[in-house]
């Protein structure tokens, strides 16, 4: 799974997600013969989730182009078993997740025909969590 090396802190506290930003402007111009998946909502996506999704559209790109990650893992998220007593402080780190907002790039395909991009980034779509928008 995906998660960062080192960290300046083992657990962090929560925070929100700002779901305020409903009407999303992609300002950035997009460079030729690239096709990027974008969020349209605020979330939390896991590493196993981003990993399936990567895979689903490795598959399908195969080595037609050159696929990049833009979203990184890099927030702990800890959790305490169930039915266990308030105190004794924070639960162990369940799992790594990266916080999402709209407008925020995911994954990026260069060098692929658009069409074979388009197919791949459908498919790694629908293993995530979030709304997205296929930018290209």
């Amino acid at each position: 799974m995906l998660r960062p090396k080192k960290t300046k802190f083992r657990k962090y506290q929560k925070q929100s997600l700002k779901k305020s930003r409903k009407n999303v402007l992609f300002l950035d111009t997009l460079k030729e013969g690239i096709v990027r998946l974008d969020s349209l909502q605020s979330a939390r996506i896991t590493a196993k989730q981003l990993e399936s999704s990567r895979q689903s559209i490795s598959r399908r790109i195969k080595k037609l182009g050159k696929l990049q990650l833009k979203a990184f893992p890099d927030f702990p998220v800890s959790n305490k078993p169930t039915e266990v007593r308030m105190g004794k402080g924070k639960g162990a780190v369940e799992y790594w997740a990266c916080k999402v907002k709209p407008g925020t790039t995911i994954f990026e395909i260069s060098g692929a025909d658009r069409v074979v991009a388009i197919k791949a980034l459908e498919s790694g779509a629908s293993k995530l969590p979030v709304l997205v928008k296929i930018v290209g």
